[in-house]
């Protein structure tokens, strides 16, 4: 059975997240130690709430590290909703900009539409080249600021696209050994849980 780390650090769905991955098969182990969550085979980095409260939860379990020395070592994390978000370079929220973590250039700011959030089921375009997403599938979304399409990718990463009232953002990022999704896994019915165990037979496999 496959052991897959969920961090705790205060902030995210952490028991929804860890019955999905109980679904699939796996073992999810909820987590706040560094040394646990570097070495195991997968690590889920959840989100909810305000960017910068999220960094700062992060921070305070040397999260940001974490994050980074896994993609030196090419270990697989899952970055959900604000977990996905603090994967950019900053967080403007309120009038407030916020560090991120830095593995991705841009900005998450508000969504530029008239309505938020963007709550609900939305499709996510499909890419051919990506190992996750080759087909546009619906996932459900709960969310109000995004990483919008000026956002300047490494070549080696697929960025897959949404649009909440005509409005492009990053619905997913792959890169290298990282996953992230602004989407909700967990909360997608089948579809969540497909992704899920696909992303865990990569540790499988």
């Amino acid at each position: 059975m496959t052991s897959v780390a969920v961090l705790d650090y205060g902030s995210g769905n952490v028991h929804s997240v860890c019955q999905a991955i109980a679904a699939t098969g796996a073992q999810a182990v909820l987590t706040a130690d560094f040394d646990q969550a570097l070495h195991s085979p997968a690590l889920v980095v959840p989100g909810v709430g305000a960017f910068a409260s999220c960094m700062a939860g992060l921070q305070a379990v040397t999260g940001d590290e974490l994050v980074k020395q896994r993609l030196q070592l090419e270990r697989p994390t899952l970055g959900i909703c604000v977990g996905h978000q603090v994967m950019f370079a900053h967080g403007l929220e309120h009038g407030t900009d916020t560090a991120g973590i830095g593995i991705f250039p841009g900005t998450v700011a508000a969504l530029p539409t008239r309505r938020r959030p963007h709550m609900g089921w939305n499709q996510l375009r499909g890419n051919p080249h990506s190992r996750f997403f080759r087909e546009d599938r619906d996932f459900y979304f709960v969310h109000s600021y995004a990483a919008l399409r000026a956002v300047d990718l490494p070549l080696d990463a697929i960025g897959l696209w949404s649009r909440h009232e005509e409005v492009p953002f990053l619905a997913a990022v792959e890169y290298q050994s990282l996953l992230t999704c602004q989407f909700h896994p967990e909360k997608s019915g089948q579809a969540g849980l497909a992704l899920i165990s696909a992303w865990i037979g990569q540790v499988r496999g």
